[in-house]
């Protein structure tokens, strides 16, 4: 919607989120080391805000925050519920996106989206980060053309984490001809590693959808990671060394029409003769 209607993004950052949650049972703790008074050693704490470590916390913190923002006006979105909306004018509307601390903030409407950063300013600790950069590791950059999205950084640490940073980088990220099976040579080493490392690749197909075939097929075998398998996560960092900065471009053009695809093949699981669907939904 920003890159199709030219709308500018902003970011902030809400310090100390979750002590800003109320709480709806009483919650007792023992004094904190250095605070207990002579002779008082034996009281205890009773907490009138969420804290860090709280199951509640979240909960907690969300709904407090939830009350904020519509109190300022803004609906919250029924199919995610992390959105909010507000339509003040016909032609006029504003959006806002949180992800526990982080905030988004878009819209044509520039004189409430700065009425909504001081009302969110007068009830929390807020800090007004500008044009959005950097979001949960994923580097944004609007420009004429449209929005950018990449994870260049996230992609080099991985690199640099494996030792692959000076790697020969490869055309494409998987053998063809190869089919991996669940048993298939000796087993790895360090199942361990290869979770974590999967893990972060499936990360990464955020922005890079030409990945997310080959990580669909080496996530298979997470529960007993194999020596062939592991190889394959390699080739996987080579291709990625060739360009790291790959990302995805939401162009200036277009409409808001939804429109989505999808495919399988037949049978094509050598393992258990399953198929594999795939499918992209385009704005």
């Amino acid at each position: 919607m920003a890159a199709i209607r030219h709308w500018p993004l902003y970011q902030l950052d809400i310090k100390n989120a979750f002590l800003h949650g109320d709480l709806e049972e009483e919650i007792y703790m023992e004094q904190p080391p250095g605070f207990v008074a002579q002779g008082e050693s034996k009281l205890v704490c009773k907490l009138r805000r969420s804290l860090y470590g709280l199951k509640q916390s979240p909960r907690a913190w969300f709904g407090k925050f939830s009350w904020v923002v519509q109190n300022f006006g803004l609906k919250r979105c029924e199919a995610d519920h992390s959105v909010f909306y507000g339509h003040f004018s016909p032609d006029k509307c504003v959006y806002l996106m949180v992800y526990v601390d982080d905030i988004v903030i878009t819209g044509n409407d520039n004189t409430k989206i700065t009425q909504l950063k001081n009302h969110l300013f007068n009830h929390f600790q807020t800090k007004d980060l500008s044009r959005l950069k950097y979001f949960l590791g994923i580097e944004v950059a609007q420009s004429k053309e449209g929005v950018i999205i990449s994870q260049r950084k996230y992609a080099l640490d991985i690199l640099e984490e494996t030792g692959l940073t000076n790697c020969k980088p490869i055309d494409s990220p998987m053998d063809s001809n190869q089919k991996l099976m669940r048993d298939q040579g000796e087993p790895f080493s360090d199942p361990e590693r290869y979770r974590r490392l999967v893990g972060k690749l499936i990360y990464l197909t955020i922005t890079r959808p030409d990945l997310s075939y080959p990580v669909g097929v080496v996530s298979q075998f997470m529960q007993n990671p194999h020596v062939d398998h592991w190889n394959a996560v390699i080739r996987i960092l080579r291709y990625i060394k060739g360009n790291p900065g790959q990302g995805l471009l939401y162009e200036n053009k277009g409409s808001t029409q939804i429109e989505g695809y999808c495919d399988a093949d037949w049978a094509g699981s050598p393992i258990d003769r399953r198929s594999t669907t795939g499918y992209c939904v385009l704005l």
